[in-house]
């Protein structure tokens, strides 16, 4: 069985369950209060805790493999195999001062003893050190955005997704010191038998990411112009065609289409005299 680590709480929660789920691990709906949740073929056991422990989870073997930030990762020091990253839960790590303070522009403004305040204090050192600096480094679990005019602190180390919450705290950034994301993880000695089922895991994860953005799309065209339909289907070399019963004129042509295009596709298709269309959805996409 593989003991799969994920967030206990948040949208980035429910992502990545829902992820699972369409990939086939038939989960099902789960409460709240659940921490622990098995599939229904045993296969895979979940356990839902916050996503700052799932790095020790996994260095304790009490989870074979986490989904988390690799911000988090990288404060945590842990060395542990990334074994996707997902283009979700992005975020970067900065260096922030207040608005009005003129004396900090870039890092190189940045004096022995200046105050930090983070909830990342190894990142933190790690910064510091490689600049020179003797920083006095807080570490602050949380609003770390507001410390600075409540006068605890000179800078803040933080992440931000879009700056909003840094602005509206008057804020400004200084440096970028990383850039993160959503990343499913997995533990060094990660034994044979569990690194193939989480390879099955990764296909299926990536049938679902890359079904989301196409449709399939089904119709009936002219024989003679299957040719021309390879034009304006991006991607269509070797189209599946399919003749009709009693009609040796027609043919049922079987695609899978980028969603953004699948309304140019249609005009094309009736254009040159297709009937028939229809669109369905992609569950999953395995290449």
């Amino acid at each position: 069985m593989l003991k799969i680590a994920l967030p206990n709480k948040g949208r980035i929660s429910q992502k990545i369950y829902e992820l699972l789920d369409s990939a086939g691990l038939n989960l099902g709906s789960k409460d709240e209060r659940c921490l622990k949740l098995d599939s229904d073929d045993n296969r895979f056991s979940l356990i839902f805790v916050r996503a700052s422990d799932i790095p020790n989870f996994l260095d304790s073997k009490v989870a074979d493999i986490g989904f988390t930030g690799k911000d988090i990762i990288v404060e945590k020091n842990i060395k542990l195999d990334i074994a996707k990253e997902f283009d979700f839960g992005k975020c970067d790590m900065v260096l922030a001062s207040k608005e009005e303070d003129e004396t900090i522009k870039s890092p190189s403004d940045l004096k022995d003893g200046i105050r930090v305040a983070t909830s990342f204090p190894n990142i933190a050192k790690d910064y510091f050190k490689k600049l020179g600096i003797d920083a006095k480094i807080s570490e602050i679990t949380g609003a770390v955005e507001i410390t600075p005019s409540l006068g605890f602190c000179d800078v803040v180390i933080d992440i931000t997704s879009t700056g909003t919450t840094l602005k509206s705290n008057r804020l400004k950034i200084i440096d970028k010191i990383l850039s993160s994301s959503v990343v499913l993880c997995a533990r060094e000695d990660l034994e044979t038998e569990k690194q193939l089922e989480l390879r099955s895991l990764i296909r299926a994860i990536d049938s679902v990411l890359d079904a989301k953005t196409k449709k399939y799309l089904m119709a009936h065209i002219p024989k003679d112009k299957i040719e021309k339909v390879k034009e304006f289907l991006p991607g269509l070399t070797s189209p599946t065609v399919i003749p009709l019963h009693n009609n040796e004129n027609k043919v049922v042509i079987h695609v899978t289409v980028d969603e953004n295009k699948i309304y140019d596709a249609i005009d094309n298709l009736k254009n040159i005299g297709g009937e028939g269309i229809l669109i369905l959805s992609v569950d999953q996409m395995v290449k």
